[in-house]
């Protein structure tokens, strides 16, 4: 955080009013007549403001900074007019605008106008053609290529924010400055045209002064042709030369500054603070002034004053420069960072909702290069898994842990692993196609996702092994492959109430009359969160919410009981429930429940205050898993996809009683199928 001086406070609290003054006065200037004594003053003033802007621009080295700068070359710009519309109505008048502009008229040029007007002209070429040419230019590629690259910057902060390496807020910062650096060089753009329109005025005012004066002296004060073209020509060249100098130091500051950011804080903040930010440029600019008071012929007092000045603000008014702290760097492994304080304490006791851990082995894939994306493709696995489950997961962490052995890794929940595996970060995974394939050297392992056989298989071979029908994988994705089947599995414990309230709110949005009238009134956020997660546990997606709130407003009123909830939404989605079951041109081959099975599970039913639950024999449930695999295991063996299609009124409790032996197996009711599908039953589970 920036700390000020008790002067500089003082300056900060009436910045804004003092800006918004100075632009009112420059603008009078142009109107109301001035004293030459007055105007040397401003225009040495001009002259050292370009110098502090010049020194700044130098001395910026991050984009946002001097992020004013475009606003400032419109102010800039404007004094610069402003002053020429003044001296030059003392030019006409009095033919006498002050001693700056007299002396620039005959001491620099020698009291030649030929040599001031090429020396002008010159300078005007200098700045228009070269920087300010180059300048703009640089700015309008630099606005291209800003807003071709914010996408990719965005996901690099999204990657970096699912590592766990930055935070929500740090996450905010840094996509507030990628947009500001953005609107930055958009707003350089066409600030550019300020520089480059002034130096076009420079050369219509000069042309205008010089005819003007010969007018004036002329026709109206009689004087020779010859001595008023002297006298308004050194003076219109002093004029044009006290001006082009700023000028020329803004435009290679627009050079200099042409890659930075825009503001977020009022324009009177952004000038002061970030104009006298280093004491340095302003004794820099002293000096410059000091030097410049003492050439013979210069007027030494307004160098002497302002040089006075600068110092002074370079002294008191001077931002004192903010503390670096040293970064926060988190423990992984076995070495644990100590508590500081409760604050300290209260954060090391706070589990990541999902994590995972890698040996050191594995490493190099969370590092950015060619194939080594691991934290991109988690940030692209949940955004394609809130699409599929119509719910956001938590921000996943991904850290080392030098307990796992080099090739191991681990999926934590909550702190607690619920899965395992191991990969070879140098070689790629082969799955046999399972048809007599080639034979393709390599070290024998499962695919930990789904069990298969597969070989690790050296890059070498990757070609080979694909020509003879092998699926080949990179680890990184075998890892993103299971890491997925994890957070599928176990969605419905990663939706928390926290997150409940987050899919309300949104749902409020759009249909604020179906989340009033559900909740709080017919149910709690828990009974939503619970038949959310029913939804979830067995792989339904919750994407439709506007149909589950809507049934759940119908029903929830009547039916206290959150599983037979479940049940009915299950019902109203039945569209997205026959998008999961595995058809086959229109058919679906289901086991089905024998009556007598349905009756002893209903029989079964036990009704309490905490819900409604299966007290089965032991010797029974036992059966009907035993009878449920064999069933679906002949499916398997025939290529076909184990589903039970059962009554309503057990689908749910079926469902609790095998879904431990058989969690594969998808349990289905007749109402959550579409008419249009046929059905074709290939086995039935019994008691037998």
């Amino acid at each position: 955080m920036i700390r000020r001086s008790g002067a500089m406070s003082k300056v900060m609290k009436y910045s804004d009013v003092a800006v918004a003054v100075l632009v009112l006065l420059v603008v009078a200037m142009m109107i109301v007549p001035m004293p030459a004594g007055l105007l040397d003053l401003l225009l040495v003033f001009n002259l050292t403001f370009a110098m502090v802007v010049m020194l700044v621009s130098m001395y910026t080295t991050e984009p946002l900074d001097f992020s004013i700068f475009p606003s400032l070359l419109l102010l800039t710009t404007l004094m610069r007019l402003a002053l020429n519309v003044s001296s030059t109505r003392l030019i006409l008048l009095e033919t006498y605008a002050g001693e700056v502009i007299k002396q620039f008229g005959q001491f620099v040029v020698g009291g030649n106008p030929v040599v001031g007007f090429v020396v002008f002209v010159i300078l005007v070429v200098i700045q228009f053609v070269v920087i300010t040419k180059g300048a703009e230019r640089v700015a309008e590629v630099a606005a291209r290529f800003t807003l071709d690259a914010m996408p990719g910057k965005q996901m690099s902060i999204d990657a970096d924010l699912n590592a766990g390496l930055i935070d929500d807020e740090g996450a905010r910062k840094r996509r507030r400055d990628i947009e500001r650096e953005a609107d930055f060089y958009g707003a350089m753009d066409g600030a550019s045209k300020f520089v480059k329109g002034d130096a076009i005025a420079a050369i219509i005012i000069t042309v205008i002064n010089i005819i003007g004066g010969l007018v004036v002296g002329v026709l109206q004060l009689g004087l020779p042709f010859g001595e008023a073209l002297m006298s308004y020509t050194l003076l219109t060249v002093g004029d044009g030369l006290v001006s082009q100098l700023p000028a020329l130091l803004i435009s290679v500051a627009t050079g200099i500054v042409v890659t930075r950011a825009a503001s977020e804080v009022d324009l009177g903040n952004d000038l002061v603070t970030q104009l006298l930010q280093k004491p340095r440029v302003l004794y820099i600019a002293a000096a410059m002034l000091i030097a410049l008071g003492i050439v013979p012929g210069l007027p030494t007092f307004p160098f002497l004053v302002l040089a006075g000045l600068a110092t002074v603000a370079g002294r008191n008014l001077a931002i004192v420069p903010p503390v670096e702290e040293e970064p926060e760097i988190e423990a992984s492994g076995e070495e644990e960072a100590r508590p500081q304080g409760p604050e300290e304490m209260a954060r090391m006791l706070q589990v990541d909702p999902v994590s995972v851990e890698l040996g050191y082995g594995l490493l190099p894939l969370a590092e950015k290069g060619e194939g080594n994306d691991l934290m991109d493709r988690i940030g692209l696995l949940r955004r394609q898994l809130a699409m599929e489950l119509g719910m956001v997961l938590p921000l996943v962490r991904l850290r080392d842990n030098m307990a796992l052995d080099a090739n191991a890794y681990a999926v934590k929940l909550r702190g607690v692993v619920v899965a395992r595996g191991e990969l070879m970060a140098d070689r790629h995974m082969a799955m046999d196609p399972g048809d007599g394939a080639d034979e393709i050297p390599g070290i024998d392992t499962v695919e930990p996702a789904f069990g298969l056989p597969a070989k690790w298989i050296a890059a070498a071979d990757r070609d080979r092994a694909e020509m003879a029908g092998y699926t080949v994988v990179d680890p990184a994705s075998v890892l993103m492959t299971h890491f997925a089947e994890v957070l599928k599995s176990h969605a419905h414990e990663l939706l928390s109430r926290q997150e409940t309230k987050i899919i309300l709110d949104a749902v409020r949005e759009t249909s604020p009359a179906v989340v009033e009238e559900l909740v709080p009134d017919v149910m709690s956020l828990g009974d939503l969160q619970k038949v959310l997660q029913n939804l979830l546990r067995e792989g339904v997606p919750i994407r439709d919410l506007l149909t589950i709130f809507e049934t759940l407003a119908d029903y929830a009123a009547a039916v206290r009981d959150t599983d037979r909830l479940s049940e009915v939404v299950r019902q109203s989605l039945y569209r997205t429930i026959s998008q999961l079951v595995p058809t086959q041109e229109g058919r679906l081959r289901v086991i089905l429940l024998d009556p007598e099975v349905e009756q002893i599970i209903t029989g079964s039913l036990e009704h309490t205050e905490g819900g409604t639950f299966v007290a089965l024999d032991p010797d029974q449930q036992s059966a009907m898993i035993r009878n449920a695999r064999q069933v679906a295991e002949k499916g398997l063996k025939s290529g076909i996809e184990p589903v039970v299609l059962c009554s309503p009124a057990v689908r749910f409790y079926f469902k609790r009683i095998t879904e431990q032996a058989m969690p594969e197996m998808m349990v289905v009711s007749f109402q959550e199928i579409e008419p249009s599908i046929e059905i074709e039953a290939i086995g039935k589970v019994d008691m037998a």
